[in-house]
């Protein structure tokens, strides 16, 4: 019973490691002028307000106060499968015996079959040692 929980639990935490390598993040960073205005993970990051319009009609070109970082953190990109079919036959039967005997390695005890466990005795009403007073000596 415990074999299969614990072979559950580990079951969840490769899931979970496997997805959190692969994942990737983009990190966006909103600055107005030298202070942090926001920060958005899986969203659009809120504008200040200060931003500079473009107008086509202006002739002075003013450079905005507000700027935007973007950090990317990259997952992992390239997860190797191997194929069981690839190998050849001498390291199928080596992994197979491998698995075979590391499965059986770790047996649990069986229940020792007790026939007479559910059996109750007969009640009791007299004593037949002490009335025909046979005792063994």
């Amino acid at each position: 019973m415990k074999k299969k929980q614990v072979h559950k639990v580990f079951s969840v935490a490769m899931a979970i490691l496997v997805l959190l390598s692969t994942i990737s993040l983009t990190v966006v960073k909103h600055y107005c002028g030298d202070n942090l205005i926001d920060v958005a993970v899986f969203t659009e990051v809120e504008k200040c307000g200060m931003e500079m319009k473009d107008h086509t009609q202006t002739s002075v070109e003013k450079k905005s106060c507000c700027k935007d970082e973007v950090e990317v953190v990259q997952g992992q990109d390239n997860l190797n499968t191997s194929d069981f079919d690839k190998l050849d036959f001498g390291q199928k039967v080596f992994l197979s015996s491998f698995v075979y005997s590391y499965i059986h390695l770790f047996q649990g005890e069986t229940k020792a079959n007790v026939p007479h466990e559910y059996y109750t005795p007969p009640s009791l009403i007299a004593d037949i040692q002490v009335l025909n007073q046979v005792f063994v000596i």
